[in-house]
């Protein structure tokens, strides 16, 4: 198997970003407020040149650069991006298992060659229907493939081959090995383990003093590479979307709710085949800026019924521009 992990690229500060393009210029910080306690999400590429990062006080941040602009996380909306990105994933590779908003796991088969040319896919469908950009790590395990997405950010795709991984890892720190934990980690310190090389040199003997138990040799065999965890199965369906992005910008409300009602056809079609029937309707807009909203209604008895889900849809439209008069 090879697997990728993708990880979207300062998630949040980027979003801001396109959201409001003036912000791109100054350093960001998503996070709590600086005058309490508030931590970090995430900063932006200019905040970091700072030394500001994830899980920092925000006061430390604004310690490090008095200038910085703060702002509230809004999950709501990194939510309607994080779903426009994997529905673009959905549609390059044929398993997908996501662990957040901004990163999952994707398989992209058992050929290299081919497994760059799928990760490059991913990075340019994904920034032509967002204007995200994400990295991709490659390897044969998902430990390999979760180090190797951060070595070339922003927008880098990092393939380690078959029989390079433990030379790949060794020279990283400790701290970048999924499952290693804060009393792990200090405990391996005091005795001299700072690099995955070394711990993945302990010998077993050595390792049953350290680390006694299955932990230490499950956190042994991720050093030196060895990470047998397949991608989880995704869960059955719960919904099911109908998208379509037109090659010039359409103002004209008369024609979107036309290609509302037709899609409402191609959806009550799908849901008559399957036998199911939908309670909960979403319009999602994405603007030339390329901005995403969406707006949901909720209905006391599921239908099949184009003509209503159709006619939902439509306002639900009309909510989602009356939000943005003129955009």
């Amino acid at each position: 198997m090879i697997v990728a992990h993708l990880d979207l690229d300062a998630f949040f500060a980027a979003v801001e970003e396109l959201e409001q393009p003036s912000l791109r210029r100054v350093p960001l910080v998503v996070g709590g407020d600086p005058d309490g306690r508030g931590v970090v999400s995430t900063a932006n590429y200019v905040a970091r040149r700072y030394g500001i990062r994830s899980a920092m006080s925000c006061a430390e941040a604004r310690r490090r650069c008095p200038h910085a602009v703060f702002v509230r996380p809004r999950i709501s909306v990194y939510r309607e991006y994080s779903r426009a990105v994997w529905d673009v994933v959905a549609g390059v590779v044929a398993q997908v298992e996501r662990t957040g908003l901004d990163e999952g796991y994707l398989d992209l088969g058992e050929d290299f060659g081919r497994a760059r040319m799928l990760a490059e896919a991913v990075q340019t469908g994904v920034r032509g229907a967002t204007s995200l950009s994400c990295s991709l790590g490659v390897g044969t395990s998902k430990v390999v493939a979760k180090v190797a997405s951060d070595r070339r950010k922003p927008g880098g795709v990092t393939v380690v081959r078959p029989g390079r991984e433990a030379e790949f890892l060794a020279p990283f720190d400790l701290r970048l090995l999924p499952g290693i934990g804060p009393r792990t980690e200090e405990r391996l310190r005091e005795l001299g383990i700072e690099t995955l090389g070394a711990l993945a040199a302990l010998s077993d003997d050595e390792l049953d003093r350290l680390l006694p138990g299955k932990v230490g040799r499950l956190l042994r065999d991720r050093a030196r590479g060895i990470d047998p965890r397949r991608l989880e199965p995704p869960a059955e369906a719960v919904s099911i979307s109908n998208e379509e992005t037109f090659p010039r910008d359409v103002s004209d409300r008369e024609r979107l709710h036309d290609e509302l009602r037709r899609m409402a056809e191609r959806l009550s079609e799908h849901l008559t085949a399957s036998g199911r029937t939908a309670r909960t309707v979403t319009t999602k807009v994405r603007y030339p800026d390329f901005a995403i909203r969406s707006r949901s209604t909720t209905l006391p008895v599921g239908t099949d019924e184009p003509e209503r889900i159709g006619e939902l849809a439509c306002a639900l439209l009309d909510r989602a521009l009356a939000d943005r008069p003129g955009a």
